[in-house]
C-alpha cells in the first residue's frame, strides 16, 4: 500500500511532465507564429545564382579578345 508521500511525490511528477509538455508545445508553436510573420514582413531580392554578365566581365571579354 502507497503513503500519502508517495502518492504526492508521482503527483508532482506528473504535474511536472504535464507541464514541461505544455511548456515544449507553446514554445513550438510560438516559434512557428514568429517564423511566419517574419517571413511575410520580410521580402528578399532573388538570389542569383550561376553565371551573370557583368561589366566587369565584359571588360575581360574586351581585353582577351573572346
Amino acid at each position: 500500500m502507497r503513503t500519502t508521500k508517495e502518492k504526492a511525490g508521482q503527483l508532482d511528477r506528473r504535474h511536472l511532465l504535464k507541464g514541461a509538455g505544455l511548456a515544449l508545445g507553446a514554445a513550438a508553436a510560438t516559434a512557428a507564429a514568429a517564423k511566419d510573420a517574419s517571413a511575410g514582413s520580410e521580402q528578399r531580392a532573388p538570389e542569383h545564382r550561376g553565371y551573370r554578365e557583368t561589366e566587369e566581365v565584359r571588360t575581360y571579354y574586351k581585353l582577351a579578345r573572346f
